[in-house]
């Protein structure tokens, strides 16, 4: 791999003998089966201007990593920066870049300052660093004050930025109390303008003939945690229950609140609207409808999905079982859709009431 520099935006100039750096050498080993890959090294926390203005152009069957050696933490714009570098790209280029979790930075705050104090401090930085960055008015405040300067940013947050705007991740490895992470651009970024950061969230839900529908929900995940699906199936697979085995996107709290299903209360605005009825099968992202069989698919687009899904009548243990169930509550639901649901939600807040039956 060839090795060039850019002086770019630079807050200080980058030589490649003068800094020898972690990140610079993760790449290097990390895109190193590729000997065509040019590697472009720059340090800024603006976004990247439009044109080809930061190397020569690429040769025919080449290809390009951009190394950023500012933290995502301190970058104001970190979506349009991403979606900058996939522009500067070309196709199945490269980025690496280095972030400062939200967990690896609660290990270093406890480490540095003594107890009790340490919880204190955490705290405040937590409230002030990613509660406030989140809430309308203290958004502005915030980047008012700080231009969006060490932001608390978790491993989660980060890979769902990257897949958002186009990029997969090759690798990650941490390194020096840093995360170092690679991605490949794979296509152009989604430009979403909705994505939220609050405790209320609006998710893509395949509805009543396929319609994709919002449904509003308590945020219980990592902001950006919708476009990482993938990728958590591929790491951990379906656990018990048919859902996402050993989930990293749940924050704490969320957890507390899906085991009392306090984030489904926004729901209710969806009931009143239409979107969902009271009994019927869970609606479920795009991502998470792709692993149920094709022929499956096309049958239950036929049905509004509801609040009490039939997985709290039998309790499944496989993605096979889940599709068994909502089969045969379908099949039944066809012929005569008012006793079958009648008799589904008794059932249901049975289990859930008496029983004590939850979810997996």
């Amino acid at each position: 791999m060839s090795l060039v520099t850019t002086q770019y935006a630079l807050r200080q100039k980058v030589g490649v003998n003068s800094m020898p750096s972690s990140l610079i050498r993760f790449a290097l080993r990390a895109v190193e089966e590729d000997a065509n890959c040019t590697q472009i090294v720059i340090n800024t926390r603006r976004p990247l201007p439009n044109g080809e203005i930061l190397r020569p152009r690429h040769s025919p069957g080449s290809s390009e990593c951009i190394v950023n050696l500012t933290r995502l933490n301190d970058i104001r714009y970190i979506n349009k920066f991403l979606e900058s570098v996939n522009a500067q790209l070309p196709p199945d280029g490269y980025f690496a870049g280095v972030v400062e979790t939200a967990q690896v930075r609660e290990k270093r705050i406890r480490s540095a300052v003594p107890s009790p104090f340490n919880w204190l401090f955490l705290f405040f930085d937590y409230l002030v660093k990613r509660v406030w960055p989140k809430l309308p008015f203290f958004k502005k405040l915030y980047f008012f004050v700080t231009n969006g300067y060490n932001r608390v940013i978790s491993e989660m947050e980060t890979y769902g930025r990257l897949y958002s705007c186009g990029f997969r991740l090759m690798e990650s490895k941490e390194i020096n109390g840093k995360l170092h992470f690679l991605a490949q651009k794979v296509k152009d970024p989604d430009f979403n303008t909705e994505a939220t950061y609050g405790p209320l969230i609006k998710l893509r839900r395949i509805g009543k003939n396929g319609k994709l529908v919002k449904v509003y929900k308590l945020r219980t995940m990592y902001p950006y945690s919708e476009y990482v699906q993938g990728l958590i199936y591929e790491w951990y697979g379906l656990g018990s229950g048919a859902k996402f085995k050993d989930d990293p996107r749940i924050t704490p709290m969320g957890g507390f609140m899906r085991k009392y299903w306090l984030d489904e209360l926004p729901m209710l605005y969806n009931l009143m609207r239409g979107d969902l009825k009271i009994f019927g099968v869970r609606p479920i992202s795009p991502h998470y409808f792709s692993l149920y069989p094709t022929e499956f698919q096309e049958f239950r687009k036929q049905f509004k999905p509801g609040l009490i899904p039939p997985v709290y009548v039998e309790v499944p243990n496989s993605l096979e079982e889940t599709v068994d169930i909502e089969r045969r509550y379908l099949e039944a639901y066809k012929k005569n859709p008012l006793l079958t649901d009648i008799r589904y939600t008794y059932q249901a807040l049975y289990n859930i009431f008496i029983k004590r039956v939850r979810s997996h």
